[in-house]
């Protein structure tokens, strides 16, 4: 499956807030055409986000609410939602960030059957010294999702300009 986002977003102090545009090579048009917005047919998924950063705790709350969305169990659009809490620490000169995310209530398009924790992760990242003005943070995170019961472990690195 091929996807291609595109997200707007405003930040503010620590407030932020954004829209993005999902679109996915599979989905209720079988032909997958990148320009068919039908509301019944189209490959897009259009999501609004809003957030909080306070320093210590970072909340996010995420709702779909328009295109290829999913249903709910009355086989209703869900408005399939996402929130989260992350909290960055510092430890041993690593840069951790633990976050809990959860689908509040049943949807198709996240595949819950009411409220479930859906993310649960840890992130490492280290800045490596390549030359006393130049340095690649590097990344690894273990992610698991108690819902679907599957883990995931990711590593790799940023290049910043």
């Amino acid at each position: 499956m091929k996807e291609f986002d595109l997200t707007l977003g405003y930040t503010i102090g620590g407030l932020n807030i954004g829209i993005t545009d999902y679109w996915f090579s599979e989905g209720l048009d079988p032909d997958a055409r990148y320009f068919k917005f039908d509301a019944h047919g189209t490959n897009h998924l259009f999501e609004a986000n809003i957030g909080y950063d306070f320093g210590s705790v970072a909340l996010q709350w995420y709702t779909n609410f328009a295109g290829n969305d999913g249903t709910n169990k009355s086989s209703k659009r869900a408005y399939s939602s996402y929130m989260e809490a992350s909290v960055p620490f510092r430890l041993a000169t690593v840069d951790w960030t633990a976050t809990v995310g959860a689908v509040p209530y049943a949807t198709t398009t996240y595949g819950t059957n009411g409220f479930a924790v859906t993310n649960l992760s840890l992130r490492a990242t280290k800045d490596i010294r390549v030359t006393d003005s130049f340095s690649i943070p590097i990344f690894g995170q273990m992610t698991g999702n108690p819902c679907s019961q599957k883990a995931y472990l990711v590593f790799g690195f940023t290049l910043q300009p």
